[in-house]
């Protein structure tokens, strides 16, 4: 729906935003439940990712090596998405984090240019990143069902940290009722969240349209980023950050193989 009022032009894009919220009918709600959406998507995340860790479920490797992936590709569409609205931290986000392909050795300078379309973040950089963030959602539904495949060949885990197989009962209703209640708490939290303080998460700063000759005083990303960019702020090496931000993430396919001890 965002998709056919949104136009990925430099120019137009953050009238076209200006124009879902202020024309379109019920455009202010959808856009303001679509960007609120991704905080509560990531709440979710890394509730799943702490619930994980706390019951041992790493050590179904397959099924938790496809979950890290499915972090991967969330967090990009989550980025690329962001860039969207080309506000100033849309822009200088935008830049900032491309430019981090800089710091790979002989090759980094030319990723990113071509990863721009262009010598800087730009009109290309726009619409590629509009149709990233439009397909990429079809490529985490497709790991998302591989995520299940897997999790049905294995089982869950459970609090007690014993085996399933031996004491089953039927999804419906014992869970599928649970689940639409926890859904259904979700989503009224959303769509109050959407009505009442739709702004509260967003940055003040991406109320400005892009402006590549001013930049903002605190480039940030959003809250669910903070913890990388924490990391890649704290190393003054600009390959050692990127690599320790890299790793922030990616030490989460470790895990199974660092667990050594034969209990959950």
């Amino acid at each position: 729906f965002l998709a056919m009022h949104y136009t990925s032009d430099i120019a137009t894009a953050f009238s076209s935003v200006a124009h879902i919220c202020r024309d379109v009918n019920y455009g202010w709600l959808i856009r303001n439940m679509h960007a609120n959406g991704a905080s509560f998507f990531f709440i979710c995340i890394y509730l799943h990712i702490g619930r994980g860790l706390y019951y041992g479920s790493y050590l179904y490797k397959e099924t938790w090596n496809v979950g890290v992936i499915l972090l991967l590709l969330t967090m990009m569409t989550a980025f690329v998405g962001y860039v969207l609205p080309w506000g100033q931290m849309s822009f200088w986000g935008a830049t900032v984090i491309t430019n981090l392909l800089s710091a790979i050795p002989y090759i980094g300078n030319s990723l990113v240019q071509w990863l721009w379309g262009g010598f800087s973040v730009d009109n290309a950089t726009l619409t590629r990143f509009f149709a990233f963030h439009f397909l990429l959602p079809f490529v985490i539904a497709a790991m998302t069902m591989i995520h299940l495949i897997f999790l049905h060949e294995t089982g869950s885990t459970n609090p007690a940290g014993l085996n399933s197989d031996t004491d089953k009962i039927s999804f419906h209703p014992y869970f599928s009722y649970k689940d639409l209640l926890g859904f259904a708490i979700l989503l009224i939290a959303l769509i109050a969240l959407a009505l009442f303080s739709p702004n509260l998460l967003g940055d003040p700063d991406n109320f400005t349209p892009a402006n590549p000759l001013v930049t903002p005083p605190h480039i940030k990303p959003e809250w669910y980023f903070l913890f990388a960019y924490a990391i890649l702020r704290s190393i003054p090496n600009k390959l050692g950050g990127v690599l320790a931000l890299l790793f922030s993430i990616l030490i989460l396919m470790l895990v199974p193989i660092l667990h050594t001890s034969k209990l959950r």
